[in-house]
């Protein structure tokens, strides 16, 4: 089964690439080698930078990515396996893929600016400051949700800290060879993956142990300085190393999984409401995007590709491959994690990773919930999938237990952190933004807030706040509405301007996935809200007060969205 799946997978991804993809690239967005893009007509040397395209997918991909393809289908396996694999390739090929490709090209035609400017150009103004408010709200969430899975990470695995700090290092040299010197890429390539693998070996021998409040703690002051720093001096090398660590990782599980001829232990389909989401019985729909969230789709990566990737983009024709390329390799990933938990992690608890007998004894048991045990601990489902993963490689590929799980760790974590920090650096350009109603009332307070490093803090602050009372359940699902609502608005807004800007008669391929998707996660933030929220108060009373708020300003600007949405394709009909 596992090596059925795999290559299902693969075909599927493929497939679609080759087909759908380069129809929306050459059809309805007819992208062109020869237009300017914003990189090169509005260089600045730290937000408008032309990168090499293969650079540029490893930053945008390790950006994009982060723990989401991991975590959510991790946690999902509480379903079942068969309705996560169904989701993921579903939301990659019909949603996920046009959304990021739609969202990326956009931006680039708008002058690389965010998806919000061109809700606020064919939505209206009022409609452009609304979704800004929603945006910076998701990107406190994403801080919170990532930082507590990255801190969970370190403690169970110090090894991966140590890796992740040498990584930082050589990405800033790294960053040297490739900008600052004459030294061939290819050369400068081969170095930077040299000290990746250097950094791995000094992070098995010299594990870092620091407690998870004083990583919080860490994080906060990483994160913005990395956010605050011109994006060719940290982000894209680090990225681009990143995305080696990452490849090989999809190598090792793909060849592993390939080989493995390995039926699945856990069962196809479990039950329709386990216990998932804040100790609650989490319903298939319309829970299933609050849990499984960027191995499917991803509200954050228009973000990402309207915010960074767009002002980096060196050609048009680069677009498909980096847009649409990401998602799908991100699908995959999270394909791979289904793989490993439902084939090996049986064998991978019982040979003494994470709970052993007991989580065997509920395999056997026929429980509705086999995962939901560890998804309801911290950072259970994170233990599951490296544990998972170590042993799909070992027995498929002969390679030590013990080094797949630091590799699996560090593959996590590097990830989520880059995450982190583009959120931060995404944060203060909308904080910027949002502020610009003082710039004339009072140009000292506008100047001191919309300081990069004083709107990097902000945001940085609120989130690693959130995530100190380790509320690691509620916080994802919460995250994860907010991020897909986010998607459908985006799908939405990006259909409006086919409809209004480009090709009309395409427009319905992006609006009819996004009007599903919209219904679907506004209904499963209401649950959210009526079914989480109130159990969490008990327990982190400041926490879950702001946590609701949030979800209920969000709830009340997503309609304020749609009715405008609504009305301007109604004006459009019109006319």
């Amino acid at each position: 089964m596992s090596t059925l799946i795999v290559i299902l997978g693969l075909a599927v991804y493929i497939v679609s690439y080759y087909t759908y993809g380069r129809f929306l690239d050459r059809r309805v967005l007819c992208a062109s080698a020869e237009a300017e893009v914003p990189s090169k007509r509005l260089y600045d040397g730290v937000d408008y930078v032309p990168a090499n395209k293969f650079v540029l997918f490893g930053h945008h991909f390790a950006s994009i990515a982060g723990a989401g393809p991991i975590v959510g289908p991790a946690m999902a396996m509480a379903w079942g396996w068969l309705p996560g694999v169904l989701w993921v390739w579903f939301g990659n090929v019909f949603m996920g893929a046009v959304h990021d490709y739609l969202s990326l090209m956009a931006s680039v035609r708008y002058d690389g600016k965010s998806v919000q400017f061109v809700a606020r150009d064919v939505l209206g103004r009022r409609s452009g400051a609304a979704f800004s408010v929603f945006v910076l709200f998701l990107l406190i969430l994403v801080v919170a949700a990532f930082a507590a899975i990255v801190g969970n990470t370190f403690v169970n695995s110090p090894e991966s800290a140590t890796a992740f700090v040498g990584i930082l290092i050589s990405a800033l040299i790294l960053g040297v060879l490739l900008y600052r010197t004459r030294i061939p890429f290819g050369i400068s390539t081969v170095i930077g993956i040299a000290l990746l693998a250097l950094s791995i070996w000094v992070g098995s021998r010299l594990p870092i142990r620091l407690t998870y409040h004083q990583w919080q703690i860490v994080f906060l002051a990483y994160i913005v300085v990395a956010a605050s720093l011109p994006v060719n001096v940290l982000l894209q090398p680090r990225d681009y190393l990143n995305s080696f660590l990452l490849y090989a990782g999809l190598i090792l599980g793909a060849a592993a999984a390939l080989v493995s001829f390995r039926s699945f232990d856990l069962p196809a389909v479990t039950a329709f409401a386990p216990i998932i989401s804040g100790g609650k019985a989490t319903p298939f729909w319309p829970a299933i995007p609050l849990i499984i969230a960027c191995g499917s789709l991803s509200g954050f990566h228009s973000l990402v590709a309207s915010g960074t990737t767009s002002k980096q983009l060196a050609s048009e024709k680069d677009a498909l491959f980096i847009g649409c390329g990401s998602m799908f390799t991100e699908g995959f990933l999270a394909t791979l994690v289904i793989v490993s938990i439902a084939g090996f992690s049986v064998q991978a608890m019982g040979a003494g990773v994470g709970q052993g007998a007991d989580y065997a004894e509920m395999v056997r048991g026929g429980a509705a919930s086999v995962a939901a045990r560890f998804t309801a601990e911290s950072g259970g489902a994170v233990k599951i999938f490296t544990a998972s993963f170590a042993e799909m490689v070992h027995q498929g590929l002969k390679i030590p237990r013990n080094f797949m799980i630091i590799i699996a760790s560090m593959w996590l974590s590097s990830f989520a952190m880059t995450t982190l920090d583009t959120s931060n650096r995404l944060s203060r350009y909308i904080f910027a933004e949002l502020m610009e109603p003082l710039r004339n009332a009072s140009a000292s307070l506008y100047a001191f807030l919309t300081n990069r490093w004083v709107a990097s803090l902000i945001v940085a602050g609120v989130g690693i706040w959130l995530a100190w009372a380790k509320t690691y359940t509620v916080l994802w699902p919460a995250f994860s509405g907010a991020n897909q609502l986010l998607a459908s608005i985006a799908m939405l807004t990006g259909g409006a301007w086919l409809a209004k800007r480009v090709s009309p008669r395409f427009a319905k391929l992006v609006l009819a996935p996004g009007v599903l998707l919209w219904i679907t996660v506004t209904a499963a933030l209401l649950w959210f809200l009526i079914a989480i929220v109130p159990g969490f108060v008990a327990k982190n009373p400041a926490q879950a007060w702001f946590v609701g708020i949030i979800t209920v300003i969000m709830l009340v600007l997503n309609v304020a969205l749609i009715i405008a949405f609504v009305l301007r394709m109604r004006e459009k009909e019109a006319t």
